[in-house]
């Protein structure tokens, strides 16, 4: 049969329109991929903001001598601890051999711990001086703010940096957004390191943490702004219904990017972590099944007065309780807060941290500690000096995503150390030196050793120590 051209033509442009059609087809399959893929990088693996930390440099170390706590529960009577390049080399007793090269430190009679660590601070966010100008700590226009990271807040001449490591023995921190949000914002963990940048001292694979806060906080500052939420169930109600919008968002490939969802989508991922501000026993059991309906984990509650109450609640879904030894009463929901709560959690088997949420405070972690000790022992739990060690280093650590690195005296681990001139469970020691990576930072009797913030200089009061 003879084909005219004119079908050869209609022949032609099907196959054309089918090709072109085919065509457009992959392209827009491969363009929703890519675009479902941007997003999911984007929301969590993705770091505009990336850490440019570089340890100090330091000198191959041996303290030798010294009652050493590692920080899980172990305790070594004099013994030596051996650093270099920044990571501990090993941590043994009195017959463990210095290589040659070493500095030697008599530290007989003085004591050795991880360097500390606080999971609650809000240094930098609001610094000191506490003025309108630099508080940045609280993005308050909204019940719900996951867009906002702490780190872009973070000023890091603060001075209470300085502070926290010459009277404390702070190495790193967790620094939060505040408490005014349902959802605050993400967190960032910083090592105690002078800098001129907050990336400068950004902790090297730190994961991410969102900032959520239940109770009175939320309800009372948007209940006066005449908004939702005004109660507890207006709290949950709100968190439910952004926690969906957030699942969507998830599995909707077309979605314009939100970074709000963005750090949402990393909870549910499980790639970033969440920290909950939380007082009462009954919300926190409340929050649990939200975050189980919901799919994502609590890490820990903050403040967490009432946790002796669901203590083996935490303990079965592994939560940590990040506390202070003793505040209560300052505020309804605190009004059940006792000064043996510490230990009985930790009693009950469940993780206990010590933790801070005040400038002054965090220059006092050993001491809190000592004295949720004592509360304790006062009501027949005798909770081990190398246990309670444990909730101002590796607990912090754990909770805060980074034990792998820190929070322990471990062979292969960053050398952040302190040394103590006495039991750090004593209101009698402070800080002899501290180390950051190897790198000797502070040291109480060299003046040298002082680290002083640009904005103290000539200031009142320059490089003041406890």
């Amino acid at each position: 049969m003879r084909v005219s051209s004119a079908m050869r033509r209609r022949s032609w442009s099907m196959m054309l329109c089918l090709t072109l059609g085919l065509a457009l087809s992959l392209t827009a399959q491969s363009a929703d991929a890519k675009k479902k893929k941007d997003k999911g990088d984007q929301a969590t693996t993705a770091m505009p903001y990336p850490s440019t930390y570089k340890p100090y440099p330091g000198r191959p170390t041996a303290l030798v001598g010294a009652t050493i706590y590692d920080g899980r529960g172990g305790r070594i009577d004099r013994g030596t601890v051996l650093f270099a390049d920044g990571k501990l080399v090993a941590v043994g007793g009195a017959d463990l051999a210095i290589p040659d090269g070493y500095d030697r430190i008599d530290a007989a009679g003085k004591f050795v711990t991880p360097g500390v660590i606080d999971i609650h601070s809000h240094l930098g966010d609001y610094p000191s001086p506490a003025v309108d100008a630099s508080s940045d700590g609280n993005e308050a226009t909204s019940p719900t703010t996951p867009d906002v990271w702490a780190e872009h807040s973070v000023w890091p001449q603060d001075p209470g940096f300085t502070r926290a490591l010459a009277n404390g023995g702070i190495t790193a921190l967790q620094v939060l957004p505040g408490s005014a949000n349902l959802m605050g914002g993400r967190s960032i963990t910083l090592k105690n390191v002078p800098s001129l940048t907050v990336q400068g001292m950004k902790f090297p694979g730190a994961p991410y943490s969102l900032k959520m806060a239940c109770g009175e906080n939320p309800k009372r500052v948007y209940g006066e702004k005449n908004q939702k939420p005004s109660t507890r169930m207006g709290n949950f109600a709100v968190n439910r219904q952004t926690w969906l919008d957030a699942k969507k968002y998830m599995n909707d490939p077309d979605a314009d990017r939100d970074l709000g969802k963005d750090t949402l989508v990393g909870v549910l991922k499980g790639e970033i972590l969440v920290q909950n501000h939380c007082y009462r026993a009954d919300e926190m059991a409340l929050v649990i099944d939200m975050a189980k309906e919901m799919g994502y984990k609590v890490t820990a509650f903050h403040h967490a007065v009432e946790s002796y109450k669901i203590a083996d609640l935490l303990r079965e879904n592994d939560i940590c309780s990040a506390v202070w030894a003793d505040w209560y009463g300052f505020k309804m929901e605190a009004y059940d807060g006792i000064p043996e709560n510490a230990a009985l959690i930790a009693h009950a088997g469940a993780c206990v941290v010590i933790h801070s949420d005040d400038e002054n405070g965090i220059q006092r972690l050993n001491q809190e500690a000592a004295k949720a000790q004592a509360d304790g022992r006062r009501i027949g739990i005798d909770i081990p000096d190398a246990q309670a060690i444990g909730w101002f280093t590796y607990n912090p650590a754990r909770a805060m995503g980074i034990a792998g690195q820190t929070g322990s005296l471990e062979k292969g681990k960053m050398a952040d150390v302190v040394l103590w001139n006495g039991n750090p469970l004593s209101v009698y020691t402070r800080p002899e030196k501290v180390w950051i990576d190897g790198a000797l930072l502070f040291d109480a009797l060299d003046r040298k050793r002082r680290p002083v913030s640009d904005f103290e200089l000539g200031q009142p009061g320059e490089g003041d120590v406890k």
